[in-house]
């Protein structure tokens, strides 16, 4: 950029990665536009769930600050997203519809939406059922952020109005996803919150091998599980792992397994930030499949792709070890080529200028 910009964020969270995967997205592109000279603010709602779950209460980049009700953020921020360069409201922010129409209505600079969840935003746009976006909007917004690439962005621009959506997807952050000198426990981990339409798969790609393979060692880690749900006697189950425990849980695994929502499935192009981080870990990645996966890493060179119990048990139990080591690093080289939050943070300046 010619020069440097005011940027206010309105997002989900940054401080609280608890039960969501918005704020380890938040922090690394904060953190590299902040590296490139940028002055960033991060408004959050304060709400009960992230306020007793916060394991980065006060990020070391840009300006955080919290806000309790639509009022506190109208009277508090309204100078801010006035004289701001740039505003971007995100997905399934609290009161969303209007927190976006105050912004969009006191900005005088340029202003986004960062959809982080694309696939599911549009399907209930589309039922008028979206909490944190309208129809209307979308074509107020100088420019859509999606998660979601390929086709779909196309769609938004044709059938929702939107001046321009391009791609700013989901990244891992070196300086955190490493390799890690630590004990391989596990032969297959899975580490991502519960969802319904995401634990067919989820059960076909482990579960299900770890009751075919007794003495395997199987690892599910996340929020918001059923608590009826049974769990084999290999599968060991944590309800949660902060951002800083990620890469000794990746490091301790010999594969692990990325499963895809069934929107985003359908919509292809849309990476989880579990394929980034894992890969930069030097973790190998067993992924369902989906369209645009080759698009981000190459299978069976990159990463390893399965649609039946059968072949996942078949990659955990057979892959030789030297090929094992060879996909993980080829992968890692791939995400630090391409994938990293500074990759993001210049996008997000080339979309920009």
């Amino acid at each position: 950029m010619s020069a440097p910009l005011d940027i206010v964020f309105l997002g989900l969270s940054i401080t609280s990665s608890w039960g969501n995967g918005h704020a380890v997205t938040y922090r690394g592109l904060v953190r590299e536009l902040c590296r490139a000279g940028h002055r960033v603010l991060f408004l959050e709602r304060d709400v009960p769930w992230y306020a007793e779950n916060r394991d980065l209460p006060a990020p070391p980049f840009g300006r955080t600050a919290l806000y309790r009700s639509l009022d506190e953020l109208r009277g508090r921020f309204a100078e801010q997203v006035r004289e701001a360069d740039l505003v971007v409201v995100g997905s399934y922010v609290p009161d969303g519809v209007a927190v976006g129409e105050w912004a969009l209505s006191a900005a005088r600079g340029r202003t986004a939406f960062y959809d982080i969840d694309t696939p599911v935003t549009l399907a209930n746009v589309r039922r008028g059922e979206c909490g944190y976006l309208t129809a209307a909007q979308v074509p107020r917004y100088d420019l859509y952020l999606s998660f979601t690439g390929g086709p779909l962005l196309e769609r938004i621009e044709r059938e929702l109005g939107a001046r321009r959506a391009r791609p700013l997807y989901c990244s891992c952050d070196p300086e955190e996803h490493r390799p890690a000198e630590v004990p391989l426990r596990w032969d297959l981990g899975y580490l991502g919150t519960y969802s319904a339409d995401r634990q067919p798969a989820l059960e076909a790609l482990l579960v299900e091998p770890a009751r075919r393979w007794p003495a395997g060692r199987f690892a599910v880690v996340g929020p918001m599980f059923p608590p009826g749900l049974r769990w084999p006697a290999n599968v060991d189950r944590s309800a949660h792992l902060s951002p800083r425990e990620h890469r000794g849980f990746y490091g301790a695994q010999r594969f692990t397994l990325n499963v895809t929502r069934a929107d985003m499935v359908q919509a292809g192009w849309s990476p989880s930030v579990r394929l980034f981080e894992a890969a930069a870990c030097g973790t190998p990645v067993v992924s369902d499949r989906w369209p645009g996966i080759e698009d981000f890493f190459r299978p069976g060179e990159e990463l390893l792709l399965a649609r039946s119990s059968e072949e996942a048990l078949a990659i955990v139990r057979d892959t030789p070890e030297a090929a094992r080591r060879r996909i993980g690093a080829a992968a890692r080289r791939r995400v630090l080529a391409e994938h990293t939050a500074a990759h993001r943070a210049r996008a997000l300046e080339g979309y920009l200028s």
